[in-house]
């Protein structure tokens, strides 16, 4: 055991590392930095792949937009209701710039908006027939009643 100075000194020591006695005594105490420690970083950068795998990747990372007979059929049909973009984002409770984005092609497709589109224009935007009108549910048999 280091030597003590004092009563306090042996207080401390006994309550706490060694450290704050070493340094009363100015002893030298090695101190490593890791790397990376004591941080809210991690070592793999934030995107998840290293700057080599990155550069030596060839292939572009494109996102898909929407494809140009949706945006087409979006309009068409919006006009054909005679809807405003604006009317059209409150019908599906979205924002008009969604609409605008769509209507341009360059909207990310979002299956659950298309969704909406689909119901509110009445219109088919995925699969084969894209543009044509949806089928209408068939109302559904009333239950028979108890006697």
């Amino acid at each position: 055991q280091p030597p003590h100075r004092g009563w306090r000194c042996r207080k401390r020591c006994r309550q706490q590392s060694p450290m704050p006695c070493a340094r009363l005594e100015t002893a030298l105490v090695d101190t490593v930095k890791k790397f990376g420690a004591g941080g809210n970083k991690s070592v793999v950068p934030s995107s998840g792949i290293s700057a080599k795998k990155l550069d030596d990747e060839s292939e572009s990372f494109v996102h898909k937009k929407v494809d140009a007979s949706v945006a087409d059929a979006i309009k068409r049909r919006r006009a054909e209701l005679a809807m405003t973009q604006k009317e059209l984002a409150q019908k599906i409770n979205e924002r008009e710039g969604i609409i605008n984005e769509y209507e341009r092609g360059d909207a990310i497709p979002n299956p659950s908006v298309i969704g909406k589109l689909e119901r509110a224009l009445g219109i088919k935007l995925r699969g084969k027939d894209i543009g044509s009108l949806l089928d209408k549910p068939k109302p559904k048999a009333a239950a028979p009643g108890k006697k």
